[in-house]
């Protein structure tokens, strides 16, 4: 039987969350059934780019605009939207009946390769070898990578396994980790009309 979006119940998927801080001003507006569009404003060129691709091979339909102390550094930004588009993943699975709940991608960019592995559990844990993934150039080393994962991984409460296979480019690595991000994401949230009304786990719920 082919998986599908819809849970069954007409509900939307979607979620739009805003968190201002003295560091931060970020808005996420994220809908899981799009078709992949993104407005993405954070100030970071390297990180709005990344997260197109999250979006883009997720089939996300993602905004997401923050303004944050640049001036001090990268890293407030970079936590901050990890952070909210977890959030925001988090509010829009709402009780994760029907969905696939697990997913995982293996995918190349030129001479790099990154496995993703993710599980929507409700329990956050966060693994990331992610080699030298990043963009120092760029104000996001491999260090902020981390983080980000880190960050969503919190946000979203949902565990996260990401291994860097191969590259010696930074960007290379980087973008290979973002896009098996979003095919793993967008296997485990899709819905399958066999299990409309069933919460996938043994426990009965996975949001507490």
């Amino acid at each position: 039987m082919t998986p599908v979006f819809d849970r069954g119940t007409g509900e939307r998927r979607d979620a739009t969350l805003e968190r201002k801080t003295r560091e931060t001003d970020v808005v996420v507006r994220l809908d899981l059934d799009g078709t992949g569009r993104a407005e993405i404003e954070t100030g970071i060129p390297f990180l709005d780019h990344m997260l197109d691709q999250l979006a883009r091979h997720g089939l996300f339909d993602l905004q997401l605009r923050c303004t944050g102390d640049l001036q001090v550094d990268g890293h407030h930004t970079v936590e901050d939207c990890g952070l909210l588009l977890g959030r925001a993943f988090d509010e829009a699975l709402g009780d994760r009946s029907a969905i696939h709940r697990m997913g995982h991608a293996l995918v190349p960019m030129d001479e790099a390769l990154a496995q993703v592995a993710v599980d929507i559990s409700g329990r956050p844990y966060c693994r990331a070898e992610i080699g030298s993934a990043g963009s120092n150039s760029a104000g996001i080393p491999p260090s902020l990578i981390a983080h980000f994962l880190e960050s969503f991984v919190a946000g979203s409460r949902l565990t996260l396994h990401v291994r860097v296979l191969a590259g010696n480019d930074g960007h290379h690595q980087a973008e290979a980790v973002f896009k098996a991000l979003a095919r793993a994401l967008h296997d485990a949230v899709l819905c399958d009309p066999r299990r409309a009304g069933i919460v996938p786990t043994t426990k009965g719920t996975l949001t507490a």
